[in-house]
């Protein structure tokens, strides 16, 4: 395929996926739809150009989100980061009772060369600080190259997928989550944390060069 024949193809939705209720959460053009978590405009630290999201380097355009919310959901993302680059997608993101503004974090980082890589939930693809990805099915291309990354989230079942593999399911409030939770951060959260009905996707800054095209969601 050539560069011409991508650039066509990205940030579009074919007519069976539209047919099957997929709707694009980036336009390639704007970032119409994301607001930063305070609700203002999406600040200059973030940059549209070529059909990507970027968050730029230094450029401290913080976390945003979108202006929807989302309950049972199929979410797909191409990502693209920079050596040494932390970020992360967050789901169910809202405002807790006691802790503040949160959301349970499909974790994206150069897992060789990233400062916080040193515990196997905080690599990519993990429940962030939570539960592990299963490193063995774990295909991740190299900075520089796009990634796929999908989150499923049916009732309390969640699916972390990357590159077209499932490398992590969870039950949200079964005992192996409740444990994992009471070893994290977020152990002291009210209403315990992950089991909110509904939020907000985030897209995370976190000081290094990250790029997004083709965010899609379909309601389940």
């Amino acid at each position: 395929m050539t560069s011409a024949s991508i650039s066509q193809t990205i940030n579009k939705l074919t007519s069976k996926e539209k047919k099957n209720g997929w709707v694009l959460l980036f336009d390639g053009a704007s970032s119409k739809g994301w607001t930063t978590t305070s609700g203002k405009s999406v600040p200059k630290g973030w940059e549209v150009k070529n059909g990507l999201l970027t968050a730029i380097k230094g450029g401290k355009g913080g976390d945003i989100i979108t202006k929807s919310e989302f309950s049972d959901f199929d979410l797909s993302i191409d990502y693209n980061i920079e050596p040494e680059c932390n970020s992360g997608v967050k789901y169910f993101f809202t405002k807790y009772e006691k802790g503040g503004n949160l959301g349970m974090e499909y974790q994206i980082l150069d897992d060789k060369l990233a400062e916080d890589n040193n515990k196997d939930n905080h690599l990519t693809g993990s429940f962030y600080d939570v539960l592990p990805p299963m490193e063995s099915k774990k295909r991740v291309k190299d900075p520089g190259k796009w990634n796929t990354m999908r989150i499923v989230a049916t009732g309390n079942n969640v699916e972390h997928w990357l590159n077209g593999v499932k490398i992590l399911e969870y039950e949200r409030g079964s005992k192996v989550y409740t444990d994992a939770v009471a070893r994290s951060k977020f152990d002291k959260i009210s209403p315990a944390f992950g089991m909110v009905e509904k939020g907000h996707i985030l897209l995370q800054e976190h000081g290094g060069v990250v790029s997004f095209r083709n965010i899609k969601i379909k309601s389940l």
